[in-house]
């Protein structure tokens, strides 16, 4: 008894170290490849053949379908890929998950074996890998060592586990149970099932089967009924995840994954089950089979049903459209960059950190075209406008809600150094580009109570506007090309130029002041002007931070000098500042100098 007890833990033990040596060597590889999942996919072709050969590409490496078909449906919802796109993708998926199983049958490697052979034997691979592994992570420094390690090291403790289950199952006599599931082919399927939809891993489930007939004999027939039961519980698995909070063509993806897999099941059964009938299989039938068999078993069943069942898939994404309706058209312009924030992609942070640089790119998009229209405003005033700035501050603040909430969520997935930094941008400028859309707003309200007070600026005024207007058109510029582009030349731009609009806002302050003393102007019209004069300073205090953000992201450690960085410049100890700035500021006060002059010729005429 107590022996039979021991095992039962060493079973368990075998089965954890494998569960999590497949996890650790599946999310690094997810990890380590992910950057490259977006540009691949998006160019995959309506051609089923090439997005069945990228899905079976893509899960073979990252070790896991579930991954694959989750990541797709995410993508689906952001518009990357289409869903006609998805179908092969679906289909390669589930083929390429059959390629563990082929590395998992070295199991069968004997010890009579060639003497090369030999280091391929798991008990022989598993200290190799993870020795390979702890190198990799305690004595190299090259890019991305730590996930090479950590796959090393994964693949190690796979193998591991499997060593120790295989030696834990010799104790136990599995024959009966296994020779019951194959004269009841529905103890089988539902066993197969259980075991896929428990463990969420149809790799997994046919790793156990696989280190069991080491040890107990498995006849055919039980291998074709939980496979065939492994299909369905592992696809339901998926489906439930792509159902879970997201757009109907994220739960089409997941829906044509349970009906191809279905389609799959009842295929591989009316196959051999009729040739089985008509004799045809009498010798392969009770035949049993160890590791490799039941890879080589798993590998043609998935290879048969997608070449026989890929040209029919359309049926499939028929039925999904039938069954799953679309939502009504929403009315917010900006829905799909929201929607594709989408919880699928926090395996792959790569992916997730793309779906924010699309939210991001679009607040800002949003925020400098509201500035330059709330600016316009002062010449020519348009109640459309405003309410057009007005519901584009709210698209502003539904953006920068979701993009938080998102990367509040995805923070405890990121591990990687360079997503790090990533995500810690995305934290500081998701709040910057909301503050632009509400100096917008700003603006935009002053030049609406211009409006109702029946006032307007002069022509000399507006001149002496839009030399400023052209200095700030310069600084969303930069910080549009330094985020957009992650372009570190345009960000140390920013900041000379940012230096210049204080100077130039004190420098209109002055003018104001003289105004106010000669009479010609008015104190209402001065505080507006001293109002769009705050603000233009804050937005251009806003990009400053952008562009210092992007140049911390280059980097690593700076953002938290940043402000020791910033007094450097302004003190001096910059040559090149020192000149960037002198060249604006010479231009830019010169054009001042002539507007200046032009509104001392004018007599008796308010200026503001």
């Amino acid at each position: 008894m107590v022996e039979y007890v021991r095992s039962i833990i060493a079973l368990l033990g075998g089965l954890a170290m494998f569960l999590y040596g497949m996890r650790l060597m599946g999310s690094s590889l997810r990890e380590g490849s992910s950057g490259t999942f977006k540009t691949v996919m998006g160019k995959v072709t309506n051609n089923p053949l090439k997005a069945f050969l990228l899905g079976l590409f893509i899960t073979a490496i990252i070790q896991s379908s579930t991954a694959t078909i989750v990541i797709t449906s995410g993508l689906v919802v952001a518009g990357v890929i289409s869903l006609d796109q998805s179908l092969g993708i679906i289909v390669g998926a589930n083929v390429g998950t059959t390629v563990t199983g082929q590395i998992i049958r070295l199991l069968d490697i004997s010890d009579e074996s060639g003497s090369l052979l030999q280091f391929f034997k798991p008990d022989t691979l598993a200290p190799i890998a993870l020795t390979v592994g702890i190198i990799f992570l305690m004595f190299c420094r090259f890019k991305k060592s730590d996930l090479a390690g950590n796959i090393a090291i994964g693949f190690g403790i796979l193998f591991t586990g499997l060593v120790a289950m295989t030696a834990a199952v010799t104790n136990f006599n599995m024959s009966g149970v296994f020779a019951r599931m194959g004269s009841h082919p529905v103890l089988g399927y539902g066993a197969g099932a259980l075991v896929a939809f428990v463990l969420q891993s149809s790799s997994s489930s046919i790793g156990i089967l696989q280190a069991f007939s080491a040890s107990t004999p498995i006849a055919f027939k039980t291998v074709a009924f939980v496979l065939c039961g492994v299909y369905l519980g592992d696809c339901v698995t998926t489906g439930i995840v792509c159902f879970i909070g997201t757009k109907p063509d994220s739960k089409r993806v997941g829906l044509i994954n349970i009906f191809y897999n279905l389609a799959k099941t009842a295929l591989v059964l009316i196959v051999i089950g009729t040739a089985h009938a008509l004799g045809y299989m009498d010798g392969l039938w009770n035949m049993p089979l160890k590791s490799g068999g039941i890879a080589n078993s798993n590998t043609v069943f998935n290879l048969v049903s997608a070449l026989l069942l890929l040209p029919l898939i359309g049926i499939a994404k028929k039925l999904s459209y039938r069954i799953i309706k679309d939502e009504p058209k929403p009315e917010d312009r900006y829905a799909d960059k929201i929607a594709a924030l989408n919880p699928v992609f926090f395996s792959t942070p790569a992916l997730a950190l793309n779906s924010c640089y699309d939210a991001l790119k679009t607040m800002f998009s949003i925020a400098s075209a509201n500035i330059n229209k709330a600016l316009n405003m002062f010449q020519e005033y348009k109640p459309e406008d405003y309410k057009a700035i007005d519901e584009d501050e709210d698209s502003i603040d539904r953006l920068a809600d979701a993009v938080s909430n998102y990367l509040v969520q995805l923070s405890p997935h990121v591990n990687e150094e360079l997503h790090i930094r990533i995500l810690d941008q995305y934290y500081k400028v998701v709040t910057e580009f909301e503050r632009l859309g509400d100096h917008a707003m700003n603006l935009a309200e002053a030049a609406k109570g211009m409006n109702d007070q029946n006032m307007k600026f002069s022509d000399d005024a507006l001149c002496e506007l839009m030399v400023i207007r052209e200095l700030l058109d310069w600084i969303l510029e930069h910080t549009k090309n330094a985020f957009e582009k992650r372009d570190v030349e345009a960000a140390r731009h920013i900041e000379p130029l940012e230096e210049v609009m204080d100077d130039m806002i004190n420098a209109l302050d002055d003018n104001h002041v003289a105004r106010l003393r000669e009479g010609r102007c008015t104190v209402y019209a001065g505080t507006r002007l001293m109002d769009i004069m705050s603000n233009l300073e804050r937005i251009s205090d806003t990009c400053s931070n952008v562009g210092v953000s992007v140049v911390a992201r280059v980097n690593p450690g700076m953002d938290t000098q940043a402000h020791s960085y910033i007094s450097s410049l302004h003190q001096g100890q910059n040559e090149e500042f020192n000149e960037e700035y002198q060249r604006a500021h010479d231009l830019y006060f010169k054009r001042l100098a002539l507007v200046t002059k032009k509104n001392q010729e004018t007599d008796g005429q308010l200026s503001f």
